[in-house]
């Protein structure tokens, strides 16, 4: 019996992803044992962060990291260090921004439900450019002047969403924004792998990143990282740590925080409710130390395997696979579902594979063409025989 079960839960085959829906993705054992070991020992919480910042800085050529409970809190929290800086006094009064600089500009396209966590801090979000292309009334996406041509007295940054094919260019982005002195703030929680991003965007200039710890990268799912200007992490630092302490005792590293550079330090910021174990701070440190010195790689290989099997036990039915392969990370698999012949809708499928016993939950955003996407992160040979199993019994012809 599994945990989950003992608690009255069912488990489930997760082939959906990194999703916090199902779970995100399962941690290697290397990653749970750290964590383990962590859980034995006290530690300052301000100097784990700091050691945390120092291994950030290696894998992402930022001047500071910090981490976070989740790519979205990171986005609340470097929205908050934008608006506040180093001053207390704006620190204390978040989410109420009356009278401060509090807009962001963002491109339309890039509006997602995420971007509440930049609302949450207190900015507001000034829209740019025109969804043409969805709308089918143009060809013409978001351009880096209608940026600058937004830009005002109560301007506080730009935040980006960076996706494959995010548009206009985050270089001509932050180009523009250099120009303003104005903070960019990247969204790339989904952006890794390639390994190569975890410095792709520092390197072009932006002033804070956020990525997600529980994806790719395989830490805890309610962990993050914000890396970026230094000055900016100190005031993420500020607005997170329990601050409950005296200051003329308080020493926190120096190269982490100046304390020379603040008149004081403030009570609980809008950051402390995004509180991150001990536990959770050393495994996506173990995980991210696993993610760039190349220990998955024979993971995603394994990887393949199972997704060939998976081809090999659908083999006859009315479906077409075809197997994507990426460079880095791991394969996927879409099935592309002959729904006369099956006489079910892909919705149909996938509701009856979750219902099933054991549940599988498929990447759902193939349903709408009738696709059925398997993402094989979290595949082990025993889940992957049970997965075939359940497609060969749901996907036969109908009659």
């Amino acid at each position: 019996m599994s945990i989950y079960e003992e608690f009255g839960v069912r488990s489930i085959i997760n082939v959906s992803g990194t999703s916090t829906r199902v779970g995100g993705a399962i941690m290697p054992d290397a990653v749970m044992d750290a964590m383990v070991r962590a859980s034995k020992e006290s530690v300052s919480m301000t100097e784990l962060q700091a050691a945390a910042s120092r291994a950030i800085v290696k894998v992402t050529g930022a001047e500071a990291g910090y981490v976070t409970a989740g790519a979205s809190a990171g986005l609340t929290q470097g929205t908050a260090a934008i608006l506040a800086g180093l001053d207390p006094g704006k620190m204390e009064r978040l989410p109420d921004t009356t009278g401060m600089k509090n807009e962001f500009i963002i491109a339309r396209e890039h509006r997602n439900g995420y971007d509440h966590a930049v609302r949450l801090a207190g900015a507001k979000l000034i829209e740019v450019g025109m969804n043409e292309m969805v709308a089918g009334a143009g060809v013409r996406r978001t351009e880096a002047w209608e940026f600058e041509a937004a830009i005002t007295e109560n301007t506080a940054g730009i935040t980006y969403t960076a996706t494959a094919d995010s548009q206009p260019p985050l270089e001509q982005v932050i180009a523009i924004a250099k120009k303003h002195n104005l903070p960019v703030l990247v969204d790339g929680a989904g952006q890794v792998p390639p390994t190569a991003n975890l410095k792709r965007f520092i390197e072009m200039g932006a002033d804070l990143v956020a990525f997600s710890g529980g994806k790719a990268i395989r830490g805890p799912q309610s962990s993050g990282i914000l890396c970026g200007k230094r000055d900016l992490i100190m005031s993420v630092a500020l607005q997170h740590l329990d601050m409950d302490e005296f200051f003329h005792i308080w020493e926190p590293p120096e190269d982490f925080i100046d304390k020379d550079r603040i008149v004081g330090i403030p009570r609980h910021g809008i950051g402390r409710g995004f509180k991150v174990a001990k536990e959770e701070v050393i495994g996506l440190l173990m995980g991210l130390r696993m993610f760039v010195d190349g220990s998955y790689e024979p993971d995603y290989a394994e990887r393949r395997k199972h997704i060939e099997y998976i081809v090999d036990g659908v083999s006859g039915l009315p479906v077409e696979p075809t197997v994507i392969a990426p460079k880095e990370g791991a394969p996927s698999l879409h099935l592309k579902l002959d729904t006369a012949a099956i006489g079910k809708s892909a919705f149909d499928v996938s509701l009856e594979l979750k219902r099933g016993n054991p549940a599988v939950f498929v990447q759902e955003e193939g349903l709408p063409d009738d696709k059925l996407i398997i993402l094989s992160l979290n595949l082990n040979q025993e889940r992957t025989e049970a997965l075939t199993q359940r497609l060969r019994e749901v996907l036969k012809k109908k009659g």
